[in-house]
């Protein structure tokens, strides 16, 4: 908590410095010549002190408030991707920035989703992060590209707005490659249905994957459903009861690889010594913990927020320009997050 008794002059005295040498380092004024040991007792002191600079008196100096906002489709109330949202929090406050953050619904009208720009707008802040649940093309508010925006984990559609996403092609080469690794030669996919960009690229990854492996992507199995548990259960009851059912099974996502381990039981399979599984998304509180622990990889939503606000805040003040970034998005890696769902198919 700041004291409002100590001023600047009662730091720089109690630290044997300049008051111009005191606003510098707190004011983090990036030419002033202050040695890392200066700074470093600056601050030190400053905190003892309880002092801290005056926010009123820095915005009416630089037009800024030290506050973004962020507009959540969904992400807030979903646990994963709930970490867009801290790695953007915690990248923040690491540049002296506060974040306001409104939750609204990916399936909610444009009109709305400009209302709710509007009310950041509204409350002057410096610029916008728009994140998304998942990753997808998204239309967006006119009003958002009224100060510095970037988007997180979602591309515009018509609009050249920067962008980062995950490496869904990588990530999917990644999961592939573990059950070629492991010495699987009939590996299936289990596919989402929803027409995203995720779901086009893990499938093209799948399929090229197997194809410079020397095995026939081409005709490799898929099956498609709805990307929920009871849809990786569905689409996995059909994949494995083929003639020559796949020894090695890659999920759209974790709860479609959750469903696929019903699925395996009920037809007495025993994972990984009969069938091997790996997911993508690394949902903690389903990766982690079915049994065996799922092998999958994971989205970087932590990431993708921390990067966003960096950029973000760079525009901000001054040191990017966002429109020379916007032309591609940034692509984040997708690790593989090994435990114990892969193994040697059975001779």
């Amino acid at each position: 908590m700041s004291n409002k008794n100590i001023g600047i002059k009662d730091v720089a005295v109690a630290a044997g410095v300049s008051v111009t040498t005191v606003s510098h380092v707190l004011n983090e004024v990036s030419y002033a010549r202050v040695s890392p040991e200066t700074r470093d007792k600056v601050r030190t002191i400053a905190g003892q002190l309880g002092y801290g600079p005056n926010r009123l008196a820095q915005a009416l100096r630089t037009q800024r408030t030290g506050m973004l906002g962020l507009v959540s489709e969904d992400i807030a109330t979903t646990p994963h991707a709930g970490r867009i949202i801290l790695g953007a929090e915690e990248a923040a406050k690491a540049r002296g920035y506060n974040l306001m953050i409104i939750n609204t619904s990916g399936s909610a009208s444009l009109e709305s989703r400009q209302a709710d720009v509007e009310a950041l707008l509204e409350r002057r802040v410096d610029g916008i992060l728009y994140a998304t649940m998942y990753h997808r093309n998204v239309e967006l508010p006119a009003n958002l590209g009224s100060v510095p925006s970037v988007l997180v984990d979602s591309v515009a559609i018509g609009g050249n707005i920067t962008a980062v996403v995950p490496d869904e092609e990588g990530g999917a080469r990644a999961a592939v490659g573990a059950l070629l690794e492991a010495g699987h030669t009939r590996v299936g996919f289990i596919n989402n249905t929803d027409d995203v960009p995720a779901t086009r690229q893990r499938l093209q990854a799948f399929r090229s994957t197997l194809t410079e492996a020397g095995l026939d992507g081409g005709a490799a199995p898929i099956e498609s459903d709805v990307s929920e548990v009871q849809g990786g259960y569905e689409a996995a009851r059909r994949i494995l009861g083929r003639e020559d059912p796949p020894t090695g099974l890659f999920c759209y996502n974790d709860r479609m690889a959750m469903g696929a381990y019903r699925a395996a039981a009920e037809l007495g399979l025993t994972i990984p010594a009969d069938l091997s599984v790996v997911g993508f998304d690394d949902q903690g509180l389903i990766a982690a913990n079915l049994h065996p622990g799922l092998t999958t990889v994971a989205l970087p939503h932590y990431e993708m927020g921390a990067w966003a606000t960096e950029h973000l805040i760079d525009a901000v003040e001054g040191k990017t320009d966002l429109t020379l970034m916007a032309l591609h998005p940034t692509i984040l890696s997708c690790p593989l997050v090994r435990r114990d769902s892969v193994t040697a198919p059975r001779l």
